[in-house]
Formats: structure tokens, sequence, C-alpha cells
């Protein structure tokens, strides 16, 4: 039997809207299903493969840490690292082990977000 509920989106709440926006769509290289209304957008993969991420526009950082965070798989790791880095990323304070094979960033709003290698 299929599943008859599936991940649509990964929705994500931040501060600085305009700024989250471009650093997603530049970082997934996804484009807007619609275009940005009041604060919310949804974008997309052209190739229509992954699932979509969603922008929330709140007014300010809920207490507490956030605990959803995505891992974005890569081939090179060390190279989209870096081009995440030049984006607006920031390193995450994180102790790694030998054979890890993933990375912790922080986009523009403070959310942490991993980089594994594939």
């Amino acid at each position: 039997m299929a599943p008859s509920l599936r991940i649509g989106s990964i929705v994500v709440d931040c501060v600085d809207f305009g700024r989250m926006l471009e650093f997603w769509q530049a970082a997934l290289r996804y484009t807007p299903l619609y275009p940005p209304n009041g604060g919310w957008v949804i974008l997309g993969d052209p190739q229509g493969v992954g699932p979509n991420l969603s922008l929330n526009r709140v007014p300010r950082r809920p207490p507490g840490r956030n605990h959803l965070h995505l891992d974005l798989y890569a081939k090179d790791r060390q190279k989209e690292v870096r081009r995440l880095l030049l984006l607006g990323a920031k390193r995450h304070r994180q102790a790694y082990g030998r054979d890890d094979d993933f990375r912790v960033l922080e986009d523009p709003d403070g959310n942490l977000f991993c980089v594994v290698q594939t």
C-alpha cells in the first residue's frame, strides 16, 4: 500500500525573510513556486525531485534552540561548504570525530544545517 503522507515541504521560520530567501535560493538553486506573499514563500526543486523548502517570516526568534535542520548531501562536501560560507553561512561550533562525514553550518538567520559527504 502506498503511503498516504509524504514530506511536501520543510518549513523554516525566519526573521530576515529577504536575506533567507536569497540565501536558500542560491544554496539549493530552488525557485519560488509562487511569488513571495506576506513573508511566505515555497521554494521548489526545479527538477521536481527534492522536497520543497518553505520560508515563513516571524517577528522575532522563538526562545530556545531550533531542533529542525536540513541534511544537505554533497558529492564534494569541502567544495560545497566553501560555497555556502561565501553565500553567508557560518561554521557552527562542533567537535568532529575522525570518521564524521558531515559539517554543521548556520544559515544567515542562525538555523543549523549539515553538509553530508555522499
